[in-house]
């Protein structure tokens, strides 16, 4: 495969993507993230502020791409997340497992969920069935089909970002496409 090609968003951005920011914003930034990553928790203040300094600019969309091989919790934090979204609270719990990402065995991801005062039959209920396992799946796959080969890898209206060397370019191309 040719490296230099650039990469595509391969799975439009919808309205069940996890969604911050205004849906009519000029920017679109989707994440492909892993919550057990240690740059993607790196990279969440930074794209916060992204948000804020680009208010009205800029709408964030998280998308699941659990590195299963190297982080053995981040797929269980991912069905955690999901759940919580099935209960209207896929943010504050996406912060809280960045916030403790050394902390996401079950027992911990329940003790968030509980945190959030989810209802704890159905959370308990989805986690066992793993309900929300086909969506992940489908993220991930997505997310293959784009070329995301690592977490986090950023897409700003539907290229991929290098942020390598950081997220200041990001803020720069963000800043270049959103003029106001």
């Amino acid at each position: 495969m040719n490296e230099h090609r650039k990469f595509e968003l391969a799975v439009p951005v919808s309205a069940v993507d996890h969604a911050l920011g205004a849906s009519h914003a000029p920017v679109t930034v989707v994440e492909y993230g892993d919550f057990e990553c240690p740059n993607c928790k790196q990279a969440a203040p930074a794209v916060k502020l992204l948000l804020e300094r680009f208010a009205g600019r800029v709408r964030l969309v998280y998308r699941h791409f659990p590195l299963e091989e190297v982080h053995p919790h981040a797929l269980q934090a991912a069905l955690a997340a999901e759940a919580a979204a099935g209960q209207g609270k896929f943010w504050p719990m996406h912060d809280l497992l960045f916030d403790n990402q050394s902390h996401l065995k079950l027992p911990q991801l329940r003790g968030y969920a509980q945190r959030l005062e989810l209802d704890m039959l159905r959370y308990d209920a989805e986690m066992e069935g793993e309900l929300y396992l086909q969506r992940v799946r489908e993220q991930v796959e997505g997310g293959e089909r784009s070329g995301v080969r690592g977490t986090p890898t950023f897409f700003l209206n539907g290229t991929v970002q290098d942020v390598s060397f950081g997220l200041q370019a990001l803020f720069e191309k963000v800043k270049a496409e959103s003029p106001g």
